[in-house]
């Protein structure tokens, strides 16, 4: 049989780059270029603005490079090399249980990051992508073994789900890090409501998982709940971040204390801002989770206003390309893709204006760090490289997908 994409030519004409994607990421470099330069200047404690800048772009130079490479690889690229992908995201997630960094761990509370010297790398962030391809496969195959959906069959995909999702959520949940496990489950949930699982099953999961979401809720806001938990390893830090997330003003002395600054800072912005790069409260490690508010305080709610329209566009060229994949296997890829950013976008934003408690989830795009960033560019690398492929090559799912 013929592969997928073979036989077929290979354009690389610049017409054929999804530029409306190219500007918008432009455009959030821009906007976190000068929000890290400013988040450090004024309250990074002798940590030079400079350097972080420097660090930065050079991160996204090497995004940039990942994204044309990947736009390279046609769909039968991608699905072969989903498990190989999988496979060494697994092995990354147990070594960092054995050589993560003590320091970062003593300081943020779980054990995420491996050091390279000046650098660290979160494989966690890195395995975003390589989960979602290998979803992506298990779902698509699934699907054209059995081209009817049927209770039966349809728990057998949630089976297959749940193989490709536990490793992950297990060795993070060693790591202590919950708040990117709640990214893996959205991307999880997402990717299984388009999945084609019938409601007769998805009604009642759904319906389970809120109880559960409100019954979790109600145990973390008694003594009696706390007990509990604290009982399945759930530590005093993350009931301090609920605390400063239900009472920001009550406790301003510890975990409160930048919950709080940071309210403070985004108030301080009201309407038009305080004015480029004037800012004047202190916020604790701004230019990580709370870089949100350095748009807040210089512009304002016009300034936030406009990143999240930013964001509505990335998010609606994201999907736009969804909707032109010609084949499932494609839009699964686009689904997670799309869910992981917009989770990382609401839950930040939620946690930086006191709708959502603290959770250590990044900014796309904004926050420091290369692991978040180059793992949201291999995101958009994959979507891109979607537009880019159909316009020479075919994908046709009838083929032998067997590797």
């Amino acid at each position: 049989m013929q592969r997928i994409g073979a036989h077929q030519s290979n354009r690389t004409s610049a017409s054929e780059l999804d530029w409306g994607m190219i500007l918008v990421l432009i455009l959030l470099m821009l906007i976190g270029i000068y929000s890290l330069y400013f988040a450090i200047l004024n309250g990074g404690k002798g940590a030079s603005p400079i350097r972080a800048v420097i660090m930065q772009l050079l991160y996204w130079v090497v995004g940039a490079f990942m994204i044309a490479f990947i736009m390279r690889f046609d769909a039968f690229q991608l699905w072969r090399l989903a498990p190989v992908a999988y496979g060494l995201g697994i092995v990354l997630l147990i070594g960092v249980l054995f050589f993560y960094n003590r320091a970062l761990a003593a300081s943020a509370g779980a054990k995420s990051w491996i050091a390279f010297g000046p650098v660290s790398l979160q494989p966690s962030e890195v395995v975003k992508p390589a989960f979602i391809l290998m979803l992506s496969k298990v779902v698509a195959n699934h699907n054209r073994l059995y081209p009817e959906h049927t209770v039966d069959s349809d728990w057998l995909l949630i089976g297959k789900m749940v193989g490709v999702f536990l490793p992950v959520a297990l060795l993070i949940a060693l790591q202590n890090d919950l708040g990117t496990l709640l990214v893996f489950i959205a991307m999880l949930g997402g990717i299984t409501i388009v999945s084609g699982i019938t409601w007769r099953i998805l009604g009642p999961i759904l319906i389970a998982a809120g109880t559960f979401g409100s019954l979790m809720l109600f145990l973390v806001t008694s003594a009696i709940g706390r007990s509990i938990l604290g009982a399945f390893g759930f530590q005093a830090y993350q009931f301090a971040r609920i605390d400063a997330w239900l009472h920001p003003g009550q406790d301003t002395s510890d975990t409160g204390y930048q919950t709080y600054q940071n309210l403070k800072a985004i108030g301080s912005g009201q309407f038009w801002g305080s004015g480029f790069g004037n800012m004047r409260v202190f916020v604790p490690v701004r230019e990580s989770d709370m870089i949100f508010s350095v748009v807040g305080e210089s512009f304002g709610f016009v300034g936030g206003a406009f990143l999240i329209a930013v964001y509505f566009l990335l998010l609606y060229l994201m999907i736009k390309a969804t909707f032109k994949a010609r084949n499932s296997f494609y839009a699964y890829i686009a689904t997670g893709v799309v869910v992981m950013v917009l989770f990382h976008v609401f839950e930040n934003i939620g946690m930086n204006i006191g709708l959502l408690p603290l959770t250590g989830i990044p900014l796309p795009f904004i926050s420091q760090g290369g692991s978040s960033l180059l793992s949201n560019m291999i995101g958009v690398g994959l979507i891109m490289s979607m537009s880019y492929q159909q316009q020479s090559r075919t994908f046709n799912e009838s083929n032998d997908f067997s590797l």
